[in-house]
């Protein structure tokens, strides 16, 4: 792959959190690689690490959180050594916020907000960011009417729109989703699903989209990684790895989602580890059917083991 293919390069990433007992390690080590133009789902249970890894990448931990290690390359600038990114937030990077929804200001209306955040990192005039905003809101599938309204006057979907139309303002290159589809009912989230995959086709722009929903991954993403405990367990296309997981943790969580062609459906058993204290040896290991000796006594390395397909498994050296 050429260099100028990339746009986003994550390495040896570790993001801890302080506390009376030790460190919390949430993201324990991730390393990956995000293209241009793609859109790169990550996905896992709950508490595997998925927001903290957000966090961490766009500098927005906050003590007693701490970024221990690692590296994130955007357009060969390491993020996490700059002294302030302040300058390619909302210019060439954006964040979608996990209940993103509740993150608008109920006390002014939604033009105001939107206008603010782009003369606040853009030196235009003000009638020229309204414009924006509005040209901004009607790509999201919104009347411009919403401009005009409070947040309390708009359904929950509506809000979410309004959260990407602000994201998206000034055509980023990098924008980062972090469970945009959460509580919002199915109808609603595939409309948003479609609104997240036209602004990537027409403006050009990379997407990480976060989120536990599998059946939303299946819908959007291009490649995908399955996240645990502080690691990520399997990259590949979404085809591969939802059609023939190699990880058994893989298999397990695609097995576990719900189908009409499913009599039953099996959860996982047991509970994911405490970020406290990982076990030794693989992650995975305590709750998987297919663990052997080695898996107990040594963390696998991350391999690629078929061509743009990555694993941690000792069953698929």
């Amino acid at each position: 792959m050429r260099a100028v293919d990339r746009m986003i390069e994550v390495e040896d990433l570790r993001v801890y959190y302080k506390s009376v007992l030790g460190d919390y390690k949430p993201v324990d080590g991730v390393s990956f690689t995000v293209n241009a133009n793609e859109v790169f789902g990550l996905a896992g249970e709950s508490g595997c690490g998925k927001s903290t890894f957000v966090e961490g990448i766009l500098r927005l931990v906050k003590p007693p959180g701490y970024i221990k290690s690692g590296k994130v390359i955007f357009k060969d600038q390491d993020l996490l050594s700059l002294k302030d990114i302040s300058d390619l937030r909302w210019k060439e990077i954006s964040y979608i916020p996990q209940g993103s929804m509740n993150s608008l200001n109920p006390v002014l209306r939604i033009e105001e907000q939107m206008i603010d955040a782009v003369t606040s990192h853009v030196d235009i005039a003000e009638t020229e960011a309204r414009e924006m905003v509005l040209s901004n809101l009607k790509e999201v599938g919104l009347p411009i009417d919403v401009a005009r309204m409070y947040p309390h006057e708009l359904s929950g979907g509506m809000k979410q729109r309004v959260v990407i139309a602000a994201a998206t303002l000034l055509k980023p290159s990098l924008v980062v989703a972090d469970e945009p589809v959460t509580a919002l009912d199915v109808v609603v989230q595939r409309s948003i699903i479609q609104s997240i995959a036209e602004l990537r086709d027409k403006f050009g722009m990379t997407v990480i989209f976060v989120a536990h929903d599998l059946a939303a991954h299946a819908e959007l993403v291009d490649r995908i990684a399955i996240m645990y405990a502080g690691k990520i367990m399997e990259i590949g296309s979404v085809h591969d790895v939802f059609l023939d997981p190699l990880h058994p943790y893989s298999k397990l969580l695609i097995a576990a989602v719900p189908s009409l062609k499913k009599k039953v459906v099996k959860g996982i058993p047991g509970l994911p580890p405490s970020p406290l204290n990982w076990p030794v040896g693989c992650r995975f290991h305590p709750r998987c059917p297919q663990a052997f000796a080695k898996c107990s006594e040594e963390l696998p390395s991350f391999e690629e083991v078929e061509t743009g397909r990555f694993v941690a498994c000792y069953l698929c050296r």
